[in-house]
């Protein structure tokens, strides 16, 4: 791998690469903190996907994808002297050097848990009022989920073991079936989501990250469904052409 200079050394050239596109391109130019904001979420997205597949080539573009909007940004900033690229980094130094006091302080950390827990600590002395407050509000549902009940878990506020959250899904699905057979709309909508949080805490407690198994799953599923209506084309079928029972059939086939 490069030597520490060599990667100081690319990065600075980044940097100017950036100054000189912010100078001469109109594109860039043109580019603010608004404009560049769905672009970074898009990038994420894709990193998150190459991360999926475990394409290791992909990663490393999609990261100077994430690497070269870090740079654009701070470039922005520094026009107006808000921040500069060296403030960035400097702000997450101090960052993790105060929330790392069993590396750099006298803190014993036996093991994560308690790392996890001093970390939330730690949030509400830099002024924080909520440790779910660094939570952001534009995050994906079912990410925010995972989010939120991960935060209140690392200051203690959990199930005490895997049969209590099981237990509480159990109750939340027979709630649910109640407010089906209610038909009122609103309640069913708010019983589902309990049911569906409950299942994401209970992933928790398996060890299983639930957006990546949901996300497995979805794959799993579109396979399966493009073998389906291969079938269907090698018979010279459409599903207008197949009942309930000869679906289920090729179904069962596509597995």
């Amino acid at each position: 791998m490069n030597n520490k200079k060599i990667q100081l050394d690319s990065i600075s050239q980044l940097i100017d690469l950036m100054d000189e596109l912010r100078e001469k391109c109109p594109w860039d130019q043109k580019q603010t903190f608004e404009s560049l904001k769905s672009l970074t979420i898009e990038e994420t997205f894709e990193l998150a996907d190459a991360i999926s597949e475990n394409k290791i080539d992909e990663i490393k573009n999609e990261l100077g994808d994430l690497l070269l909007h870090i740079i654009f940004y701070s470039k922005i900033a520094s026009e107006t002297n808000l921040f500069d690229i060296s403030d960035v980094a400097k702000s997450i130094t101090k960052k993790l050097i105060f929330r790392h006091p069993h590396v750099y302080g006298d803190l014993k950390a036996v093991d994560e848990n308690l790392v996890k827990n001093n970390w939330e600590n730690l949030k509400l002395k830099e002024g924080k009022k909520s440790v779910l407050e660094g939570v952001p509000t534009a995050l994906p549902s079912f990410i925010k989920s995972m989010r939120i009940q991960e935060k209140v878990s690392n200051v203690g506020f959990d199930w005490v073991n895997r049969n209590d959250v099981k237990n509480k899904i159990i109750e939340e699905f027979n709630e649910l079936e109640e407010e089906v057979k209610s038909g009122n709309l609103k309640n069913i909508e708010s019983g589902l989501g309990d049911l569906i949080f409950s299942i994401i805490n209970y992933g928790k407690f398996l060890g299983v990250n639930p957006d990546n198994a949901l996300e497995k799953t979805n794959k799993k599923f579109i396979k399966r469904f493009m073998k389906l209506e291969n079938q269907l084309r090698n018979n010279r079928k459409t599903f207008s052409d197949v009942s309930n029972s000869e679906l289920s059939d090729y179904w069962k086939k596509s597995k």
